[in-house]
């Protein structure tokens, strides 16, 4: 079926097999109370009356039918509440109109309007005057069955419509999540590369075979960086190792000006963080913190589980500040943006530059859903 932007694609398979089990069980339901109500009453026929309901509520089931083919081929569902009542209750009396004749001309009429009755009607009117009040209120019944019917059937097609726009939306949104963070790596490898490359140059003139040391540590770190694009998060260890083979080629290049402390506890190693979190945050406190300091310093790592929560700590030494201490480069702010994205307010990261010769960063990530 081709479709436009007014009109909404048509059902799944799934929704249309709900459509016709509703149709069925209402109509059917209707059909056998009025069954029942006819079975007690002593001068109806009762096995004509069946026939008779089974007929008139089967045209109705075709009428509404078709009034929902034409409603969808002319798009009700996207008008105003005022002009789709108007339209409801034209519909709903022209559709009346076929059975509640039907319904006044037949055997079943005297369920509502026994003869006895019809005599007590005043001259000169007679019995003609019973017959077109016999239409009138049959016409208001059926009306009103319809009318029951398209209430029904907006208030579900409204329902269905609120969740495929949600859905939509939260599909919108999930991709739009994904390109941003696509965005962020892409920001990220280069800058990551940038530096990794820098140190490997500083050390080919000094020191050649360390320098090889170096660049086998570094094809790690690309491999790592490479791979990094095909998943959101890592486990922790594993990011500890692309993170040792970082600090292997700074200390290559610091040596004593650098050293490295680590404690992570044992039941930390599992948890699920974004990648490349923990190694931009080392480069960052080595960049700003233990290269700007001619005596170096200590790089500490810690990692603990609290609650389902991952606690991260780098502390790192840094220059006094002779300004306001701000936050420094754009891999905080990257690393900060990814764990917004996929983790929403329950992630923080935070950088304490409270303590004038100390950066401590501090990054807290759920490990439950």
């Amino acid at each position: 079926m081709m479709t436009n932007t007014a009109r909404p694609p048509g059902p799944s398979s799934n929704a249309e097999l709900i459509y016709w089990i509703c149709q069925l069980s209402g109509w059917g339901a209707y059909t056998l109370m009025e069954i029942l109500g006819a079975v007690t009453v002593d001068h109806i026929t009762w096995a004509n009356a069946i026939v008779t309901f089974v007929l008139l509520n089967a045209t109705g089931m075709g009428l509404t039918h078709w009034l929902r083919s034409f409603m969808r081929r002319h798009c009700w569902n996207t008008l105003g509440i005022r002009m789709l009542a108007r339209r409801c209750l034209a519909a709903s009396f022209a559709l009346a109109t076929p059975p509640a004749l039907a319904t006044s001309f037949t055997s079943i009429a005297a369920l509502h309007y026994p003869a006895s009755d019809l005599e007590n009607l005043p001259a000169p009117f007679g019995l003609d005057l019973a017959l077109l009040i016999t239409i009138l209120l049959n016409l208001v019944n059926w009306a009103l069955i319809f009318g029951i019917w398209l209430a029904i059937y907006f208030t579900t097609v409204g329902l269905r419509q609120r969740k495929d726009a949600a859905l939509r939306q939260s599909e919108l949104a999930r991709a739009l999540q994904q390109a941003e963070l696509r965005l962020l790596k892409t920001q990220l490898n280069p800058h990551f590369l940038f530096n990794a490359l820098n140190t490997v140059r500083s050390l080919i003139a000094e020191d050649p075979p360390r320098a090889q040391r170096a660049v086998t540590r570094l094809a790690n770190t690309l491999r790592y960086t490479l791979g990094a694009g095909q998943n959101d998060l890592v486990s922790l260890s594993r990011e500890l190792e692309i993170v040792a083979d970082y600090l292997e080629i700074e200390k290559m290049r610091f040596e004593a000006r650098l050293t490295i402390e680590s404690e992570v506890a044992a039941d930390a190693g599992n948890a699920q963080i974004p990648v490349m979190l923990l190694q931009t945050v080392v480069e960052n406190a080595i960049k700003h913190g233990i290269a700007e300091l001619p005596a170096g310093g200590v790089l500490r790592i810690c990692a603990v589980l609290e609650s389902g929560v991952l606690v991260l700590t780098v502390e790192n030494p840094r220059p006094p500040a002779s300004s306001p201490p701000t936050r420094e480069g754009t891999g905080l702010r990257n690393a900060e943006e990814r764990m917004r994205l996929l983790f929403d307010a329950r992630a923080s990261l935070e950088l304490d530059l409270s303590q004038p010769a100390l950066a401590t960063t501090r990054i807290r990530i759920p490990q439950t859903p």
